[in-house]
């Protein structure tokens, strides 16, 4: 497997592993038992630092789920994108968005700033959820 991780360590490549293999944001806690069902040493806390060192390196991308209730990560594409989650599932579509980008510096400029950033995520129901009862 080729990686982008800056210091790799045994841990940090386990869970880029498992978050490579992930179509949905994973909560930490459910990527902690996949890696411990694949038979992975690595405690809750170790999971954690590694997600925090993927994180700012920018090898994986963190969202807030859509109640404020927890955090979720994934290993995304590295060029600026927004997210449509799943509220059931967290499976995930990356997506361009030209008028966010736009709009966003428009906002900006209209209010004296400048180097702008954003972060828009999309929350919905995904296909195969809304098959399903609730």
């Amino acid at each position: 497997m080729s990686t982008p991780i800056r210091r790799p360590t045994r841990q940090r490549l386990a869970v880029f592993a498992v978050l490579e293999e992930a179509d949905a944001f994973l909560l930490a806690q459910d990527l902690h038992a996949r890696l411990r069902s694949r038979g992975e040493r690595i405690g809750r806390a170790t999971v954690y630092r590694a997600l925090q060192v993927l994180v700012e390196n920018g090898d994986v991308d963190m969202l807030r789920t859509d109640d404020g209730s927890g955090v979720m990560y994934r290993r995304c594409s590295s060029s600026h994108h927004h997210h449509l989650v799943c509220r059931r599932c967290a499976k995930t579509v990356e997506i361009e968005g030209s008028a966010v980008e736009t709009w966003a510096k428009q906002v900006g400029a209209e209010h004296g700033f400048t180097a702008v950033q954003h972060v828009v995520e999309v929350f919905g129901v995904c296909a195969q959820c809304s098959q399903l009862p609730e």
